[in-house]
């Protein structure tokens, strides 16, 4: 399979996605537009995309981070929905998912940033690629928004700080508000980015300290992201194989 990223930022880095992609010995392609690196311009090739995470939102404008044309990427992201790409969306990833079916993105009722549990909604522990997570899940959380629904949406999981945890658009479509993506290097990288943390860790009931997020380990969560991951997989190309 090839799988493309889409990273917004270096220290938004793909961590267990990539793993999992390089394990599995997927052909692996990057647009990192932090460093102004173009969007494909034929999808033809592309399996399954992974749009990663960002300080953006959906409404940013360039004047506020040149490199990141909003417009541009929903577009291209339409383009992938359109021609029936397995697609993954983390963090503003999903919200650009949403967005591109003409959901659009809300605030989150809390800021989360840390490790704090999900729960499975009913919809979500019938969820053939999901089920495996169990009831509840700790998993990494670090953000302010949430993606938008489609009437054909479904909640797979919520949190007591945010509603909107994983959101299913199409059996190949999802979009996931937390981070099951996160390793001790990733979560290195978000924190030396984040301003005022210890701050925000007092101020914010859903927010840990530094040292509560570097100590914790996500081998778990990114066990039950690789199987997600191989269930997306298999489903994608059993799709393929039907055209």
């Amino acid at each position: 399979m090839h799988v493309h990223f889409i990273q917004h930022e270096s220290f938004e880095a793909p961590g267990a996605y990539l793993h999992w992609a390089v394990k599995q010995q997927h052909n692996i392609t990057f647009s990192q537009v932090y460093q102004q690196q173009p969007l494909p311009k034929e999808i033809d090739s592309i399996d399954l995309l992974i749009i990663l995470g960002g300080p953006q939102s959906p409404d940013s404008t360039q004047a506020e981070y040149p490199y990141f044309d909003a417009k541009s990427e929903i577009t291209f992201i339409r383009r992938c929905l359109e021609a029936g790409k397995a697609i993954v969306g983390v963090c503003l990833g999903a919200q650009l998912i949403g967005e591109a079916l003409s959901a659009s993105y809300e605030h989150s009722p809390q800021k989360e940033i840390g490790v704090f549990p999900i729960v499975l909604t009913q919809e979500g522990t019938q969820d053939d690629k999901i089920a495996h997570f169990g009831d509840t899940l700790q998993v990494g959380h670090w953000h302010n928004d949430m993606p938008g629904l489609t009437h054909a949406s479904k909640i797979l999981a919520s949190s007591a700080g945010c509603p909107r945890q994983i959101v299913r658009y199409t059996d190949l479509v999802y979009g996931f508000q937390c981070h099951m993506e996160f390793t001790p290097a990733v979560v290195s990288l978000l924190i030396d980015s984040e301003k005022d943390l210890s701050l925000q860790s007092q101020r914010h009931q859903f927010v840990q300290s530094a040292d509560e997020i570097k100590d914790y380990d996500y081998h778990e969560m990114n066990d039950k992201l690789y199987k997600f991951l191989d269930l997306l997989a298999s489903t994608y190309l059993k799709t393929l194989a039907k055209k």
